[in-house]
């Protein structure tokens, strides 16, 4: 720090405490601060005294009295009801009057004695007076809607072969969905929607007020077997409502909102309703990490091309999207609730958080979610918006075909099943769920489907397993060749005429080093398609096989409670068998492959690495399903016959045959090995450049 710094702090310095000692308050000021706070903490004493001695202290004025017999009045003229019922709170008019009880819980008193203040219990009559405002102020805000803020709540039934749905008057929501096919791990029906757990509303509003439709009691109208229409009725010929349908054998639960003479409570200047939802997601599976990790809200975009994303899986996040969407959805590993707008959502607020460990619900919910958006809306419309619920099994077929309700754009529904990045997407819906569903057509037993599915891609793929072979054998046989090539030719000097000579014999032996990665490279992409596809496949969602009682679960043979601190996160409290299986049958098939490659030039280590891969997989697949494990434990041993049977037929007598053979053929010389010679000459003239300046120096 210099001296002119040091200077200009120390005149700031001196600036600020002068400005702060010149607005410092004189005692006078000090004294009048003190007589207020004095002042109003005896107010305050005043009044805690004044209710402590039972005291009357709060009334109702003119203006409220007033307004209750507006209200009132209102109410009656529209036939909605009888008077202000709410918060125990319920008067009506008598001969012009107002009359009635406020029902306090521990204690009733008379709306006369509240006005005339002739209660014998001050004590009461001013809990009396707060519960009269609180209610008028309820009926005040909530204008014609007020009526409806009271009622009993009713439920009406809708079912199909597919799906049952309750209908409750309050809020006039689904609040039930259960699905008749599928069962939870402690219920017997699986239920995407559940009461008390998820709830949903529009709120209207006008240029003064906001009505919020989960406050309200609807009056249900059931038009037929599958369609119930939930109505409010707010005076004036002014009705609102939502027309649920249950279509027929589907799991699409079509809502409507309609609506008469709406415009004399919203007027035409509103173009839109906000949208909430709220849903704290149930367990359905008995393994919850697996269940937990794939629940996230997923959305559509708006459009043709719109693209599908979703909320984070692991962890709490929030999202705010201001583009349009076409649907929006609550989904878990094996089942969604998926909102479709016939039209477009306006933008949205996401938020999903994880059941943190110490939640007293911890072990029956996966995610708390909350999504808020905006529909268009226009109150001169009969219908100004209408909507698809999906509320069913995250099952591709089902969900593909759900494209008809959106003739105008493919809704993408089968993103909603994680199936891998393109390529691996596409093997999966383009051959391995194709073929799984005809074999299912024919087969009961979905290990013995998986069985010969696993047969028939080994048969496919034996051609690139052959050739694979074929490469290692001739690598085997050209070991010694390779040792003399690198005797021959030692050091880092020599680095490119050794590498130049060996490929030479590569060339004349029609072999490559690369030649039993390729094929394996291009099986890879199907062994990770599978990877994707079993732990998303909801056919084998409890179906048994073995000692496996679900194979979308983990096959646990051996079970513990003691949490170890990281092992735990990945391989569980458990043993799975089929996982220990392919675990044994990895390792055998690595010692093969071992001892069918030339060791030569392994590189240290390498072989202690090989073994160790198995191990990590063994924690890695512990937890996932079972299914999965039996596929590549049942691939892994089709392998290693495919690996034995190729060394009774290929002989080594014959590939070595084949090399002379290939050796003899006259050979063009490549352009790689045109320019691996050109780069040799360089390098050779390089080093005799090198060799001259030396001498020069010496």
């Amino acid at each position: 720090m210099d001296k002119n710094t040091l200077t200009g702090l120390l005149l700031m310095a001196v600036v600020i405490f002068g400005f702060m000692w010149m607005n410092s308050p004189n005692e006078a000021q000090l004294a009048e601060q003190q007589r207020i706070q004095d002042s109003i903490a005896n107010a305050q004493l005043q009044q805690e005294k004044a209710i402590s001695s039972n005291a009357i202290v709060d009334t109702l004025k003119p203006e409220e009295l007033s307004q209750i017999k507006e209200v009132i009045t209102r109410m009656v003229a529209d036939s909605t009801s009888a008077g202000i019922d709410n918060g125990g709170v319920k008067l009506v008019l008598d001969n012009g009057e107002i009359g009635g009880i406020i029902d306090l819980g521990d204690a009733k008193v008379d709306f006369t004695e509240v006005v005339a203040k002739t209660s014998k219990n001050p004590a009461l009559h001013n809990r009396a007076v707060a519960a009269v405002k609180k209610a008028l102020e309820v009926y005040t805000k909530n204008g014609n809607f007020a009526s409806h803020l009271t009622g009993k709540e009713q439920i009406i039934t809708l079912k199909n072969d597919s799906l049952a749905i309750d209908l409750s008057t309050k809020g006039g929501i689904i609040s039930r969905a259960a699905l008749q096919a599928y069962k939870a791990f402690n219920s017997p029906h699986v239920e995407v929607f559940t009461p008390g757990d998820n709830d949903y509303s529009f709120t209207l509003s006008n240029n003064t007020q906001r009505f919020d439709t989960r406050n309200f009691y609807f009056s249900p109208v059931q038009l037929n077997d599958s369609t119930v229409l939930m109505q409010l009725d707010l005076g004036g010929g002014a009705k609102w409502g939502l027309k649920y349908t249950l279509v027929p054998g589907s799991y699409m639960v079509r809502m409507e909102m309609v609506q008469e003479n709406m415009t004399s409570i919203i007027p035409l200047n509103i173009n839109t309703v906000d949208f909430n939802w709220h849903q704290k997601m149930s367990r359905h599976e008995e393994g919850k990490m697996f269940e937990e990790r794939n629940s996230a809200i997923y959305y559509k975009y708006y459009g043709e091309s719109g693209d599908v994303e979703y909320t984070s899986e692991n962890g709490d996040d929030e999202q705010d999207i201001n583009d349009k969407l076409k649907w929006i959805s609550t989904k878990n590993q094996f089942f969604s609730a998926v909102l479709i707008n016939d039209s477009c959502f306006t933008g949205a607020q996401l938020v999903s958080k994880e059941i943190g460990k110490d939640n007293k619900d911890y072990g029956k919910y996966l995610k708390d979610m909350t999504i808020h958006t905006v529909v268009p809306y226009a109150s001169d419309k009969a219908q100004p918006a209408s909507f698809y619920f999906y509320l069913g099994p995250n099952r591709y077929n089902t969900l593909r075909d759900y494209d008809i309700y959106s003739p105008k754009e493919d809704l993408q529904l089968t993103r909603l099943i994680p199936l891998g990045w393109k390529l691996f997407r596409w093997i999966n819906t383009g051959i391995i769920i194709p073929v799984f569903s005809w074999l299912g057509k024919f087969i009961n037993g979905y290990g013995i489907i998986i069985l010969i599915l696993t047969i028939l891609l080994k048969i496919v793929l034996s051609p690139l397993t052959y050739k694979s072979y074929m490469s290692q054998a001739k690598m085997r046989v050209l070991a010694p060749d390779i040792a003399e090539i690198n005797e021959k030719y030692p050091g880092d000097e020599n680095a490119l005429k050794r590498q130049q000579k060996t490929m030479e014999l590569y060339s004349m032996a029609g072999a490559s080093p690369f030649g039993g990665c390729l094929p394996m490279m291009l099986q890879m992409p199907i062994l990770i398609a599978m990877f994707t596809f079993f732990p998303s496949c909801i056919e084998l969602r409890g179906q048994s096989f073995l000692w496996a009682a679900d194979l979308s679960a983990p096959d646990k043979i051996v079970e513990w409670t003691a949490q170890i601190p990281f092992i735990t996160n990945y391989f569980g409290n458990h043993i799975s068998l089929f996982c220990l299986l392919m675990t044994v049958t990895n390792i055998v098939y690595t010692y093969l492959t071992m001892q069918s490659q030339s060791q030569q030039n392994a590189m240290p280590g390498m072989k202690w690495m090989m073994y160790l891969m198995p191990l990590m997989f063994l924690v890695f697949f512990n937890n996932y399903a079972s299914g999965l494990s039996y596929y590549y434990f049942i691939s892994l041993l089709i392998t290693i016959v495919q690996t034995y049977s190729c060394r009774l037929i290929v002989k080594e007598e014959a590939v070595r045959a084949k090399i002379a053979e290939n050796r003899a053929k006259p050979r063009k010389k490549s352009g790689f090995m045109a320019r691996l010679e050109q780069a040799q000459r360089m390098q050779q003239e390089q080093l005799k450049e090198q060799q001259k300046r030396q001498n020069k120096r010496r």
